[in-house]
């Protein structure tokens, strides 16, 4: 008997329970869908040892934190439920039912609503799971060899586990609900009068006015003072101190604005009579004020909400896309090793703790002769290798003041400062902490730049006597910034030869000078040799480039070799003879590395930000919704009033349209309004490294977003006309 009433109350309160189910469906299907990824990865042939397992841990983690929050909008919703259906249960009681009976009429309620979720959200993730693979294979640029069904049990115990933990959840807040019900309150909880309690709207004015205020001076500090990871080591803590302050900031403005904006609206259109007097515009005024009194916190963190899930989409996706973009251009040749010399002379001590001495070297060392010497014989993958050395626009006693706090970056004429000052171009953000603004930008040879061009196959450059070059391989913005310095036709000192610009633009095509994930040279000035030669440069660093050219060795062939030959080894240690130390090898980097890297990386982060996203922002408009439905459902009597007052049920319902649409598109707004400061400045960032196109990821986001966010908006409407229709057809009785 207990099972047939289950089953009736949940078909009569379909409507009522609409929300709870696409909810819980939506959560299943993105659950299940994202928790395939190893076999997506597996499909879409995406031989990346380990990709699968790593995936998969980190998103079944994440999984189990977004459901213990949609468990949390569950018992949301499920609040909304039992307010609907209070008299209901209390009818109950009085026709004889004990409190445990009513509660497992409840749980069963529950256990078919889920069980419904769970076989439409499974279906549907089997379904867009199919459709996830193509996706992948996008993502990690691969191809579908053999498409094939796929279905995951591993998958699918997480999901019902999840929802299993959430029916629990959600079964034990009914339990308690029922234990602590009166049965006077559950059959009078249609009877009470709403509260509607109003602030002064003058003072709540002045408050949203604060809040304003608030947020604009933490967009003002953002703005200013950019993000931390900008800031100099010895500034972190004082940077991370500030960029605290103005989260502080406009978190608690948000709170303000949404605290003391009904107030505002009312005070504003109050003075505007006609308006304010027009139609159901008084009513609907007065309960959107008492609405906001009591939602403004919740409506301030779903901004918040927002705030983040826009900004984690539109920035992991604009990470990709700037690291896509670059990898071909910043990654020149087949492989790479570098070698870094030291800065000046000093003594410490090894890793034996032996004494040694750290020895500043006058001319470059010839590293491919270094890595034989340790038995590399790159001559088995190449007939010829590169090397070109970069130096310090400084000699060695003017690197060794500076460094050594002796000396001042104002000695140095090609630091990213001086050249800004001279030029007046702005200098990019996080650029001001570099060594290129420290030590100034490197210099180099204009024979070694040639041989790397023949090396890679294209077109010499030829300088005159006193001419230089500017080469950048960063982003848009670093190299903007090195456009607007050549524009500017500065001269730059070095020794006694006084250079002018031979380009008025820098050719970022050829300008990649080692492999990298995203990018190494962050200015290099191409000089005649002469000038380096007369200047006395200190050596910096040697880039040994080797292209896999010996006849019948291929690039897997190169790279299984270059895999083989220890080069693990040979990183980071140095090159000594005796107690001297000249320097060390840095990182051994093979193309094919870092397109897989970059690939892998890619995938990743475009996975966490879109499953992230989508979940917080079903969680936010899920909230609005349920919030919305109950307070249609405390204000039918206000309307049920209105109705027997003579107004019309269009007019009515224009009314709750109103108040749901401000409840909908403010939180919204802020969010939005959020996201496009933070985005300037993550943007920006991003910029520093690679070319960047943020109108189709702010597409992407939007079309996802709106829809989630737009079809709960038009779902709450209809349910609310639903509630409305019925309390405008029961006569009113005092």
């Amino acid at each position: 008997m207990l099972c047939r009433l289950a089953w009736g109350s949940v078909a009569r309160a379909r409507r009522d329970y609409l929300i709870y189910l696409l909810t819980l469906t939506l959560g299943v299907t993105v659950f299940y869908a994202f928790n395939t990824i190893s076999l997506q990865v597996d499909l879409a042939n995406v031989n990346i040892e380990g990709l699968d397992e790593v995936l998969g841990e980190l998103l079944g983690n994440l999984t189990v934190f977004l459901g213990a929050v949609m468990g949390f909008l569950m018992v949301y919703a499920n609040n909304f439920i039992m307010k609907r259906r209070n008299k209901e249960f209390g009818l109950y009681q009085v026709l004889g039912m004990t409190r445990g009976q009513v509660a497992r009429i409840m749980a069963l309620e529950t256990v078919i609503v889920s069980a419904a979720a769970l076989v439409l959200g499974i279906i549907l993730g089997v379904g867009l799971s199919q459709l996830m693979v193509f996706f992948t294979a996008s993502l990690f640029k691969t191809q579908i060899a053999n498409f094939r069904f796929i279905f995951s049990t591993s998958a699918l115990a997480l999901t019902v586990g999840c929802l299993a933990t959430i029916f629990l959840v959600t079964l034990v807040f009914n339990l308690r609900v029922v234990r602590r019900s009166r049965l006077v309150d559950l059959m009078g909880s249609g009877r009470r009068n709403e509260s509607i309690k109003t602030r002064n709207p003058l003072l709540a004015g002045l408050v949203c006015l604060l809040g304003a205020v608030l947020i604009g001076v933490a967009y003002s500090r953002l703005l200013h003072d950019g993000l931390p990871v900008t800031a100099r080591s010895e500034e972190l803590g004082a940077a991370m101190t500030q960029f605290e302050i103005t989260t502080g900031m406009v978190t608690l403005g948000t709170v303000l604005f949404f605290f003391g904006l009904s107030g505002l609206l009312l005070k504003l259109l109050q003075a505007v009579r006609g308006i304010y007097w027009r139609g159901l515009n008084a009513f609907t005024l007065r309960q959107l004020s008492a609405k906001v009194n009591t939602v403004s916190f919740s409506m301030a963190m779903i901004s918040m909400i927002l705030f983040l899930a826009i900004t984690s989409v539109t920035t992991g996706m604009s990470m990709v896309n700037a690291m896509t973009n670059s990898i071909e251009r910043v990654n020149p040749v087949d492989f790479s090793q570098s070698f870094w010399y030291n800065y000046s002379l000093s003594e410490g001590t090894d890793e034996d703790l032996n004494p040694v001495r750290y020895v500043a070297l006058d001319q470059p060392l010839d590293v491919a002769s270094e890595l034989e010497a340790r038995g590399v014989d790159l001559g088995s993958v190449c007939d010829s290798t590169v090397q070109h050395d970069t130096y310090f626009p400084l000699g060695s006693e003017q690197v060794t003041r500076i460094t050594s706090g002796e000396g001042t970056p104002d000695e140095n004429p090609l630091t990213i400062g001086a050249l800004a000052e001279r030029t007046g171009a702005e200098v990019p953000g996080g650029m001001t902490n570099s060594d290129a603004d420290l030590l100034g930008l490197d210099v180099m040879r204009e024979s070694q730049y040639n041989q790397l061009l023949a090396y890679r196959g294209k077109p010499r450059v030829d300088l005159g006597e006193n001419d230089y070059l500017i080469t950048c391989d960063m982003g848009d913005t670093i190299a903007g910034f090195y456009d607007k310095v050549l524009a500017s036709d500065p001269t730059i000192k070095l020794g006694d030869h006084e250079l002018k610009p031979a380009a008025q633009k820098v050719d970022v095509d050829n300008s990649a000078l080692t492999n990298s994930a995203m990018g190494s040279n962050s200015g290099t000035v191409i000089v005649p040799d002469a000038v380096v030669d007369d200047a006395h440069l200190q050596v910096k660093s040697s880039y040994l480039l080797v292209n896999y050219n010996k006849r019948g060795v291929s690039t897997e062939q190169g790279d299984e070799f270059m895999s083989q030959a220890a080069l693990s080894h040979i990183e980071y240690s140095n090159i000594r003879s005796g107690s001297d130390v000249f320097g060390f090898f840095g990182p051994s980097v093979t193309r094919s590395e870092m397109l897989a890297q970059t690939n892998t990386t890619a995938g990743a982060v475009s996975y966490l930000a879109i499953y992230i996203g989508f979940v917080l922002v079903i969680a936010c408009a899920a909230i609005l919704a349920i919030q919305q439905l109950s307070g249609v459902s405390d204000a039918s009597r206000s309307y049920r009033v209105l109705s027997e007052l003579g107004c019309d049920k269009r007019q009515i319902a224009h009314s709750m349209l109103a108040q749901q649409t401000v409840f909908f598109m403010f939180p919204l707004a802020v969010g939005v309004a959020h996201s496009l400061v933070a985005l300037r400045v993550v943007i920006d960032l991003v910029r520093l490294f690679g070319g960047l196109t943020i109108s189709a990821m702010v597409g992407f986001t939007c079309v996802i977003f709106l829809a989630a966010y737009g079809g709960y908006f038009l779902v709450t409407y209809a349910m609310s006309r639903g509630i409305l229709n019925d309390a405008v057809r029961i006569r009113y009785t005092a």
